[in-house]
């Protein structure tokens, strides 16, 4: 097999991070605001761990799409 076919199959499997991003923001996401439906009045605690999960979840997706520009511009 040659090795731009191999780049452009690895660039397509690093594009699929940007799924499981997606899905674990809405899970964090749903399971804040069930928590905050229970304690409302400990949402100040939570909001700050909330977007730091979000970020390092989102980080995911970064770093797949930042793999997957890496080897489409060896494909050239």
């Amino acid at each position: 097999m040659d090795l731009s076919v191999l780049a452009a199959i690895g660039a397509g499997i690093a594009v699929f991070t940007g799924i499981g991003a997606g899905i674990g923001i809405g899970i964090a996401t749903a399971g804040f605001l069930q928590a905050i439906s229970r304690q409302p009045e400990a949402s100040g605690k939570m909001t700050p761990m909330f977007f730091v999960g979000v970020a390092l979840a989102e980080s995911t997706a970064i770093y797949g799409l930042v793999i997957a520009v890496l080897l489409i511009t060896r494909l050239g």
